[in-house]
């Protein structure tokens, strides 16, 4: 008989992705540089498995300056070369340079008074929204609310933040419980 308690289908049973699932994903997040870090991530992710992006999460850390936004605002040709180069990320030019365009358009959004925070969770009006799919296939791909935080931030200048990008960014970051409702996770990480 299996102690392992029950789990969304989608993180198998690869150890790491086991633990993405269980301690952060669709906990609520706050912190600008974390939420940075996964905006940048789920851009990355584009037409690849998270999985794929999370074993090289540690090298996006490294390779990115601990997604310290002020220096990747003002990384230059040299570090586009250095990230291209860098077997630890995805080394795709279009990625790499919305990165760098990403943290600029942070650096003007904290310039104007305001914060990724700010800006992502008015969404939801600031509270975590807690779904009850039972299935996979019911949890959307995007909803009215990543439509319209995919136009918000589009319009200030962010790249790779289409509206399903914005969902699965919404779904890691808190945003949304979408743990299925027969996961031991459901319901556990909002508020």
């Amino acid at each position: 008989m299996s102690t392992e308690p029950a789990r969304c289908p989608w993180c198998g049973t690869d150890p790491l992705y086991v633990a993405y699932h269980d301690t952060e994903w669709g906990v609520p997040l706050h912190d600008e540089r974390a939420l940075f870090e996964l905006l940048i991530l789920e851009g990355a992710q584009a037409g690849l498995s998270w999985l794929t992006v999370l074993r090289r999460r540690e090298g996006y850390r490294s390779a990115f300056h601990g997604f310290d936004a002020e220096r990747i605002a003002a990384y230059g040709d040299a570090d586009k070369a250095r990230l291209l180069a860098d077997p630890g990320i995805i080394r795709n030019r279009a990625k790499v340079d919305a990165a760098i365009g990403n943290a600029q358009a942070l650096l003007r959004l904290w310039d104007a008074g305001t914060t990724l925070a700010d800006t992502l969770w008015r969404h939801v009006d600031g509270v975590p929204r807690r779904n009850a799919f039972g299935r996979l296939e019911d949890v959307p791909a995007e909803t009215p609310a990543s439509q319209a935080m995919s136009r918000e931030l589009r319009r200030l200048g962010f790249r790779f933040v289409g509206p399903t990008i914005c969902y699965a960014l919404m779904q890691s970051a808190g945003l949304v419980d979408d743990h299925l409702t027969g996961c031991f996770r459901h319901g556990a990480a909002a508020g």
